[in-house]
């Protein structure tokens, strides 16, 4: 057995000179015992590594995947990096095999540590106390891998007139203005609680709070429950959802109790709220929040998918080529579309770029359900006779459940609030149909469901 012995957790350096030698040894994997500082190593683990390192070359994206990937918390990341450049001085081509089940490990290792790094950065908080020098700011945090050395030069550069100590478990940074100094590591106790600055942050956060960048199901879009101990803000979240909460159930309180016609306002605030919404991802490419049109005291209401191209451009519903098949079926079916409520279960448009280009893609079933939550106050504040879910992601949406289309087509459902509920094909369907004549048949279908609805009301 050969011992390789490292400096600390993240001695990148170490294992690389170490790996060398051992390569230069031609040592197997199996055959290394991977040691850590003055931690206790295998009793039989005792021959140490000698050979003078031999020249050889490994593709630079594997050093650079080690970099990272040696910063995670895992105990066998040594022994898989090493097991890892054994192979690929072999076959060097290795590096690109995705599927290769131990490069795919070392992947996901580096992601979680490069997710890591961005949390430290994002979720880190400064706390001034008052020393002999003057003020200095501390902060506490407490990683899930090897990250604090690798961080160093961000904060360093980022507040580099300030006197900060970083406080962890495993170590300590300080920075006086001009060098970096690392300690032992420290325990949350050593932190200081608050600062007059942190009360001023609290005010200004309270009053920037909105509700509608939250996820469905969690206080915090990015943040994990364990770092919010660490963070002054989080501690006003809970009171500033409860809040939320209650001003919006008074609001659709009122929405139901007052008369039919006086309603709009209610409409209009979950509206405006509905244009900040982050719940899930589709948010960030896309161009705007396409929100619902139509009479707030529609008898009936009819539900899409999503938002496509031309809808996300302009930002109303069904005014793409689906829209214009919609409008014919509604005319067809004797229905006028200003006085029906037209709305998309997934407010946000999903789609792959292909050059200039913007192609439709199918919204998941996350995405599906943190978007129910608006399809739900829509239907509390209008009201309908009749929901018409178009395609199964609509379907999806009011139910809660997968649909098939086909068994459950053509008919009145009951929905679980009580409404009434009826599900047809979504108008993209029969524009997809290459057949001409099986198109003119399949429209007719969707007319008479339309048609068949709208007389159940």
């Amino acid at each position: 057995m050969r011992v390789a012995a490292l400096a600390s957790a993240d001695d990148f350096d170490g294992w690389r000179d170490a790996a060398r030698r051992l390569i230069a040894e031609r040592v197997p994997p199996h055959d290394v015992v991977w040691q850590v500082g003055d931690l206790p190593t295998d009793l039989f683990g005792d021959e140490a590594i000698t050979a003078d390192p031999a020249p050889f070359r490994v593709p630079r994206a594997f050093i650079d995947l080690a970099r990272t990937a040696i910063l995670h918390a895992a105990p066998e990341r040594f022994a898989l990096l090493y097991a890892m450049l054994v192979r690929l001085v072999a076959e060097p081509r290795l590096i690109d095999d995705r599927a290769d089940p131990a490069m795919r490990r070392l992947e996901e290792m580096a992601k979680a540590v490069r997710r890591d790094i961005h949390k430290m950065r994002a979720f880190l908080r400064f706390r001034e106390i008052a020393d002999d020098t003057g003020p200095r700011f501390v902060a506490w945090f407490e990683p899930e891998h090897h990250i604090v050395r690798r961080n160093a030069r961000f904060f360093v550069d980022r507040f580099a007139v300030m006197h900060w100590s970083i406080l962890t478990p495993e170590l300590s940074l300080h920075w006086d203005g001009k060098a970096l100094a690392e300690g032992p590591g420290a325990t949350r106790a050593d932190a200081p609680d608050g600062d007059p600055v942190e009360e001023v942050w609290k005010t200004y956060y309270a009053s920037i709070f909105n509700p509608a960048r939250l996820k469905k199901g969690a206080m915090l879009k990015e943040m994990p429950r364990k770092y919010w101990k660490n963070m002054p803000e989080t501690a006003l979240v809970p009171a500033l959802i409860a809040g939320a909460q209650a001003r919006e159930a008074a609001m659709i309180e009122t929405a139901r109790t007052a008369p039919q016609g006086n309603v709009l306002p209610a409409w209009e605030a979950l509206r405006d709220e509905a244009t900040a919404c982050t719940r899930c991802p589709l948010w960030k490419p896309a161009t705007q929040t396409v929100f619902g049109e139509g009479p707030v005291d529609a008898e009936l209401m009819i539900v899409g998918e999503q938002p496509g191209d031309q809808e996300d451009l302009a930002g109303h519903p069904f005014v793409g080529p689906a829209g214009q098949l919609f409008d014919r079926a509604m005319a067809a079916a004797g229905l006028d579309r200003s006085r029906v409520y037209l709305t998309n279960a997934v407010k946000h448009f999903k789609f792959e770029a292909r050059g200039k280009r913007r192609i439709h893609a199918k919204p998941g079933v996350g995405e599906i359900d943190a978007c129910r939550w608006w399809i739900e106050q829509e239907r509390a504040i209008v009201r309908p006779k009749m929901t018409i879910a178009m395609g199964a992601t609509a379907a999806r949406s009011l139910t809660g459940k997968a649909v098939t289309i086909g068994r459950e087509r053509s008919r009145p459902i009951t929905l679980a609030d009580g409404g009434t509920g009826w599900i047809t094909v979504h108008p993209s369907y029969l524009l997809r149909l290459p057949d001409p004549a099986a198109a003119e048949i399949e429209f007719g279908k969707f007319v008479e469901d339309l048609r068949s609805a709208a007389a159940a009301v």
